[in-house]
């Protein structure tokens, strides 16, 4: 395998104002994002969220003029969680869709997330062709053939509507008391929408982003903040998402934390017991033993 000498393994990241993340190689970044899709599929339409960081203004406006001098086109998302970039990449057909983000990561670092046109991960190979573009000369293309930006303003809609639908018609959560911890990052606008429009009863916190307190104490990283609520509110439960929104740790009506391995675990015993669940379930190197052996005492297969 090619070792590379900017993409980590989940795009490329670092602390603003670093040998990466700068305007001026963010700027060929773009461009050779742009360069790749285009030699590729001809032409290339790339939609670029963001999370609620400061620094994030500052690298979709170089993003865009680097897509814009390879002759990309770029779709401005606003603040958007990272699995809302994937959706709507899919949904608007783009040739790949850009998270700036540094995740649960402090406000002082921020990244840059690739997806391809159907929603996943940047193939590999995708990204030796970029990091091979980027020692190449940027250059220009006519003035004939420059990128556009559009902002797209009902992207936040979209995916609220997308997230309702995934629970079916029938399904509500009236009756439910739930606290939401937006970690004043990406999900503060569609995290509580999504909940409230479903039917529960909502208590935000963590939804007054000002460029600096993403995951400042707050959302999955800090659970114990989480926890509180949920008890002082007397509610049903509580959810937590970290600064990018691709992150969650829940909380139980006694505001115990319920971890990752635990969520994977219920969701599959339910899916396993309503006959919804078809083969087995796939976790990391870091999965607990306890998911494996749970799961696999009810005859679910697990892999790693």
């Amino acid at each position: 395998m090619k070792t590379k000498k900017y993409f980590g393994t989940d795009g490329i990241r670092g602390r603003v104002g670093n040998a990466v993340i700068n305007p001026e190689f963010i700027l060929k970044l773009g461009w050779a994002i742009g360069r790749v899709l285009i030699e590729k599929f001809g032409e290339a339409k790339v939609l670029i969220g963001k999370d609620t960081r400061i620094s994030g203004y500052l690298l979709e406006s170089v993003l865009e003029a680097g897509l814009s001098s390879a002759g990309a086109n770029a779709w401005m998302l606003g603040p958007m969680p990272t699995p809302a970039v994937a959706y709507l990449t899919r949904t608007f057909r783009a040739q790949a869709g850009i998270e700036i983000s540094a995740s649960h990561n402090p406000y002082y670092d921020n990244g840059i997330k690739f997806f391809s046109s159907t929603g996943t991960k940047l193939p590999s190979k995708f990204e030796d062709a970029i990091e091979e573009m980027l020692h190449k000369p940027m250059q220009l293309v006519d003035a004939a053939k420059l990128g556009k930006a559009k902002r797209i303003d009902d992207a936040p809609g979209r995916y609220i509507e997308f997230c309702k639908s995934t629970i079916g018609i029938k399904n509500s959560l009236i009756g439910l008391k739930v606290v939401v911890d937006c970690a004043n990052g990406a999900t503060y606008q569609v995290a509580p929408a999504i909940f409230s429009e479903l039917g529960a009863t909502v208590i935000e916190i963590g939804v007054d982003p000002n460029g600096f307190n993403i995951n400042d104490h707050c959302g999955s990283t800090y659970p114990n903040f989480l926890a509180k609520s949920v008890l002082a509110e007397r509610a049903d439960l509580g959810i937590a998402f970290d600064g990018d929104g691709d992150r969650v740790i829940m909380v139980d009506h006694k505001g115990e934390v319920v971890d990752g391995d635990e969520l994977l675990f219920i969701i599959a015993k339910h899916g396993f017991s309503t006959g919804i669940l078809h083969g087995g379930i796939v976790g990391t190197v870091m999965s607990n033993f306890g998911l494996e052996d749970g799961l696999n005492k009810l005859g679910i297969d697990f892999k790693r």
